[in-house]
């Protein structure tokens, strides 16, 4: 099970014009939002990455405006491991569960899943949270990164998973994320 001392939110590419073209777009953004601000009130380290912005655009201002306190790790790999940036700041929080996030399912979310899986994290497909041009190619990623061995999981059931209790002011918090 998801542990929030042990996990870390990694959001994918999330850019652009590329980004208004991912299938139920409104839904994949409020997920996205949704788990970012619950990573948030659980303390959960946040790695934001972007694929070229120069070329491909800024992450949305929906997600970017959340993320204040953070910079992307700017990358030119499909993969969030083949930037040495990423891999470095991972490595540095000493966690082993990585929630994933992003877009697209089929290309960067999936090199992005195997190369972590290879490097013995455990992955957490949010696959609510995740999104590709259309409906076929994010199912054919999420099959693809579970049959590579990760877990998939929602953004309540994540969320809920690592808060443990109904009780207190983080579940507050949660209960109005998720609603």
């Amino acid at each position: 099970m998801l542990n929030r001392e042990n996990a870390v939110l990694v959001v994918v590419d999330v850019q652009g014009r590329l980004a208004t073209l991912m299938h139920e777009k409104e839904l994949f953004f409020e997920n996205l939002v949704r788990v970012i601000r619950g990573a948030q009130v659980l303390n959960i380290p946040i790695i934001w990455n972007e694929q070229l912005p120069d070329k491909l655009g800024e992450t949305i201002p929906q997600i970017k405006d959340i993320l204040t306190e953070l910079s992307p790790l700017v990358k030119n790999t499909f993969s969030c491991c083949g930037n040495v940036d990423f891999s470095d700041r991972l490595a540095a929080l000493k966690r082993k569960q990585v929630l994933l996030t992003g877009m697209e399912t089929h290309v960067c979310v999936y090199q992005t899943a195997a190369d972590l899986l290879r490097q013995d994290y455990d992955v957490y497909l949010v696959a609510d949270a995740v999104s590709s041009r259309n409906l076929e190619n994010k199912k054919i990623g999420i099959e693809a990164i579970t049959r590579c061995g990760a877990r998939l999981t929602s953004v309540e059931m994540a969320l809920f998973e690592m808060l443990r209790t109904a009780d207190g002011d983080e579940f507050k918090q949660i209960i109005n994320i998720v609603k």
